[in-house]
């Protein structure tokens, strides 16, 4: 039986990567799925002693530094956990002849483009975490092994802590919302990436040098923040009786531009992202952005006040 070796099942992603990776042992695979405690990118020799002792055909990796205000004073930790680590995962996977997917970020660009992004246009990180993101996908592709980088964006999901967990808890304790209205893009659930990656995990050709590369991994669709937070009223809201869920104090929801939220980090004006050539060598799809936060809140189990 073929190994896949799945890191940061701690985190959203990688916690709804091993639930559907369960479903590829009929396809002949067993997934060795390791948090932070069993594979600590911050530690080299951890990395390649795992791997070594796995042996891998395949390694996924949603593990990352994600923390984008941090990474602004934590420069060294980004680095090591989004570049370094990715390097050496990419290393030792070429010893063994397996394969790599990787994901990557929206963040590589810098927003200003008046159109959706495509895999070819140039990267041009606006923050340290974006820098670090590309800097794993460069030190991946220096390796030359077969790789899937998958760009995604705007993740959330039904596990862990995300926009859509902080939207819900501050429309219980709020009768007004202020959310940004000028950054776009898609929101794409953990579910929905699982998914595709499951699929994708079923039909990638490894030895195709055509297929290995850079690809948009987002749901379908694009919206604002504020797009996107009133959609999650709204469909909490349809949801509430029938589930018993709290009310919402929320009464209004006020657009205001990226200049009235200041942050640290530098955010993308333009994360919306192309999928058209994950389509065409893979023939995946991700659902409408709105269709796949109703899945994701149908998961979500909000206890009663």
């Amino acid at each position: 039986m073929k190994k896949i070796l799945l890191t940061g099942v701690s985190g959203q992603v990688g916690h709804a990567l091993q639930q559907q990776l369960a479903l590829t042992a009929a396809h002949g695979w067993q997934v060795i799925a390791c948090d932070r405690q069993q594979l600590d990118l911050t530690q080299p020799e951890q990395i390649r002693r795992v791997v070594r002792e796995v042996k891998p055909d395949l390694i996924i990796n949603p593990a990352a530094y994600t923390a984008v205000d941090k990474a602004e004073s934590e420069r060294e930790m980004a680095y090591a956990i989004n570049a370094t680590a990715p390097h050496i995962l990419a290393e030792e996977a070429a010893k063994l002849n397996a394969a790599l997917i990787h994901f990557s970020t929206d963040y590589v660009y810098d927003g200003t483009k008046l159109s959706a992004y495509v895999e070819t246009d140039s990267a041009n990180p606006v923050s340290v975490y974006g820098a670090s993101k590309l800097a794993g996908e460069e030190a991946i592709r220096q390796v030359g092994l077969p790789h899937l980088i998958l760009r995604t964006s705007w993740v959330y999901g039904s596990y862990g802590n995300n926009f859509l967990k902080t939207i819900i808890r501050l429309a219980q304790a709020r009768e007004m919302l202020r959310i940004v209205a000028d950054q776009h893009g898609a929101p794409t659930s953990a579910i929905s990436i699982a998914q595709a990656v499951t699929e994708l995990v079923t039909v990638w050709q490894p030895e195709s040098e055509a297929q290995t590369g850079v690809y948009h991994l987002v749901n379908a669709g694009e919206t604002s923040w504020f797009g996107f937070a009133s959609e999650i009223v709204t469909q909490y809201q349809a949801l509430a009786t029938v589930r018993g869920w709290p009310d919402l104090a929320v009464k209004e929801i006020q657009p205001i531009a990226t200049a009235e939220y200041p942050t640290p980090a530098k955010r993308p004006a333009n994360s919306i992202l192309s999928t058209a050539k994950l389509g065409q060598h893979f023939g995946v799809r991700l659902p409408e952005w709105s269709v796949a936060l109703n899945q994701v809140m149908a998961a979500l189990s909000i206890e009663a006040s």
